[in-house]
């Protein structure tokens, strides 16, 4: 089960019972007057518990005066200029209340604590970094399978993961002995020139051998040669692990997105990290 995806005007959204929420993925400028009373409409008709939003920070103002709170800010995620505000409505006084958060700030703590620490990860001889391709589509969703008892977008379903490659993403993996281990993907936002490091995953019995670290390199290498300039993940907010990948590897925490994701078999809260692509 999955949440659908929907255009408002030229504006998407993605709402559901399974993440409890309506998400306004990308609000089209023409769109700031009409679409935030839509996707309250949206909300309070199916007793979805929280709005959450990614917005140009040019319409944070109107979102705030209609009850958004900011949770998270990456500045020049727009082609390098204007920010992104990540916004978020609570229709339910227990959604809007973190239920650990002496976890999720010692994950913060200790992850800003490796700051630009970074780890180098070289592959065997056995193992090898590729772009995947239709051919990998029923082994990717096998893995995420595997990795996810639940996950916001339909990542085990092989349609989803070809339709998403022949669009805006692409999909990288690690073989080890011709098999695959580990995953993750560049989802691109071409026209504002960002992208968002996701779907990092790696079969339980090869874990701790530093892929992330070395997936999110080539990751970063590909989108600088596409010139992209801005790159965000939204880790999940009790992960050491992915939390410090991003840090070790120079991403700026931008803020905690509360109760926000139904990711591994529950709703969690997740910390969003950015950086610069053009800066070295």
């Amino acid at each position: 089960m999955s949440d659908q995806i929907l255009k408002i005007n030229n504006s998407i959204i993605q709402h559901g019972p399974f993440n409890d929420r309506v998400y306004l993925m990308k609000l089209s400028p023409d769109d700031f007057a009409e679409v935030p009373a839509k996707v309250e409409e949206i909300a309070e008709t199916n007793g979805y518990s929280k709005i959450f939003s990614k917005i140009p920070s040019s319409a944070k103002n109107h979102f705030q005066e209609t009850g958004h709170v900011e949770e998270a800010y990456v500045p020049g995620m727009y082609n390098g200029h204007e920010g992104v505000c990540f916004m978020a409505k609570f229709l339910s006084d227990e959604r809007e209340k973190e239920q650990t958060p002496d976890d999720v700030e010692a994950v913060i703590s200790t992850a800003l604590s490796k700051l630009n620490s970074s780890r180098e990860v070289e592959l065997s001889s056995d193992e090898e970094c590729f772009i995947c391709s239709e051919k990998d589509v029923l082994e990717m969703a096998t893995i995420y399978d595997l990795v996810f008892p639940s996950y916001p977008f339909p990542i085990q379903d092989p349609e989803y993961l070809l339709q998403t490659m022949q669009e805006n993403l692409i999909y990288f993996g690690i073989r080890k002995a011709g098999k695959i281990v580990a995953l993750a993907s560049c989802e691109m936002d071409a026209e504002n020139s960002n992208v968002e490091m996701t779907d990092f995953a790696t079969l339980p019995d090869y874990r701790g051998r530093g892929y992330s670290y070395y997936l999110l390199r080539k990751m970063e290498t590909k989108m600088r040669e596409m010139e992209i300039i801005t790159a965000y993940t939204i880790a999940r907010a009790r992960s050491y692990g992915m939390n410090t990948v991003f840090s070790r590897s120079s991403y700026s925490y931008a803020g905690t997105l509360v109760n926000n994701t139904n990711i591994s078999g529950s709703i969690e809260s997740m910390n969003i990290w950015y950086k610069r692509l053009d800066q070295m």
